[in-house]
């Protein structure tokens, strides 16, 4: 089951100026590492949720947290242009 780690307190905004709600969600994989990624809210009306593929793995569901607590705009601008374009 996934589970949120972090969500993010500034809004992403796209190339075309769209809001999204940028959010790390998690899941713990069979061998007890968490896999995360992040995942996009349209803000407004209509659109659709976007998600990108892994974006890391970490031991523990706490370093996935840390992970996602240092992750920086620039990545999430990045990540987001990533989920748009898979």
């Amino acid at each position: 089951m996934d589970s949120l780690i972090h969500e993010f307190a500034k809004q992403i905004r796209d190339a075309d100026g769209h809001l999204y709600k940028a959010r790390v969600l998690g899941r713990q994989r069979g061998d007890g590492t968490w896999i995360g990624w992040i995942e996009f809210s349209p803000r407004g009306t209509g659109g659709v949720v976007r998600r990108t593929k892994r974006e890391t793995t970490q031991p523990s569901r706490n370093a996935l947290r840390y992970w996602a607590s240092g992750v920086q705009q620039t990545y999430l601008e990045g990540a987001l242009e990533r989920a748009l374009h898979a």
